[in-house]
């Protein structure tokens, strides 16, 4: 068996890329990498990489992670600036026992004495989006956080070997600095070879207070599937959340488990895509239906 799913439909190549890869027996992780370099190079997609969106300063800080179910090794930036390919970076970090979570200028330096491509990583037309958000905001008085969509993927390969990583630009004109769920361990991403993976994206500042990945994966220890773990995390969080703290921010989870069987849900209208041994490379479109359960309209094959 073989698998990956991977958040919004700026993944399909990507994730078809990858398909290929798993299917002629590839590792995981490369084919994970492969995955979401894909949307990271693509300007198209203004959320992640290159091309992304910049922060209140015009800057555009970085942050990615990656996550070996083997071995449970992580790597992480935080605020990386200029470097090509930020899940890369993230990568190799997991091989590292200490310092494997870098942040801001730490994390480009060491991108940078690895030898990984330095580019600007700032378009004209993310400069452009910018510059006219700063004038909305201030000309109508509106909030100028806009946009956070993560790329996040989950992949199975033949060798039973399972990864998670993500890799985004954040919230749109956030503080400098600021940091969401995709980089930290258990909220925007969490696997488990033995049980399975979870990845995130939304509003990182409510998905990490629910460590929603991780409670995921939890679930599906404990045998529920995929689809009946991420039901259960998303719904409860997401009512709790507004008991609570009397609000909650979109987001949506992504699940696959060992045996390539997948689940999401979701608190908003999101778009995924899924490819596995027993099904061919899906897009679809996911809401929040009734009773606490996630309704799915096939968008393209």
């Amino acid at each position: 068996m073989w698998g990956m799913i991977a958040t919004w439909q700026m993944a399909r190549d990507g994730v078809a890329t990858a398909a290929q890869e798993l299917q002629q027996q590839g590792d995981a992780g490369d084919a994970l990498v492969t995955a979401i370099k894909d949307v990271e190079n693509n300007p198209e997609y203004g959320s992640v990489g290159y091309g992304g969106l910049p922060n209140e300063h015009g800057l555009l800080e970085m942050d990615a992670a990656y996550m070996n179910g083997n071995t449970y090794g992580i790597g992480a930036v935080a605020g990386i600036t200029d470097v090509k390919n930020p899940i890369t970076v993230a990568r190799k970090l997991s091989h590292d026992h200490f310092n494997s979570f870098r942040v801001g200028a730490g994390a480009t330096e060491y991108a940078q004495q690895a030898g990984f491509e330095r580019v600007n990583m700032l378009t004209p037309a993310a400069i452009k989006a910018w510059q006219e958000r700063v004038i909305e905001v201030s000309s109508k008085n509106l909030t100028p956080y806009d946009g956070h969509d993560t790329v996040g993927v989950v992949a199975l390969d033949q060798q039973a070997k399972m990864v998670a990583g993500t890799s985004t630009s954040g919230l749109f004109m956030k503080k400098h600095g600021r940091v969401g769920d995709s980089p930290l361990s258990g909220s925007g991403f969490y696997v488990d070879s033995e049980i399975g993976g979870a990845t995130a994206t939304g509003l990182g500042e409510d998905i990490m207070k629910g460590v929603l990945s991780y409670e995921i994966v939890r679930l599906m220890k404990s045998g529920l599937t995929p689809q009946a773990a991420c039901d259960q995390a998303t719904y409860d969080f997401d009512r709790r959340l507004k008991q609570h703290y009397g609000k909650a921010g979109a987001f949506s989870l992504i699940a696959l488990d060992k045996q390539g069987n997948w689940g999401v849900a979701t608190n908003c209208e999101f778009t995924f895509a899924v490819a596995t041994a027993t099904q061919p490379l899906t897009v679809y479109t996911a809401n929040p239906g009734p009773d606490d359960s996630t309704t799915f309209v096939v968008t393209a094959h």
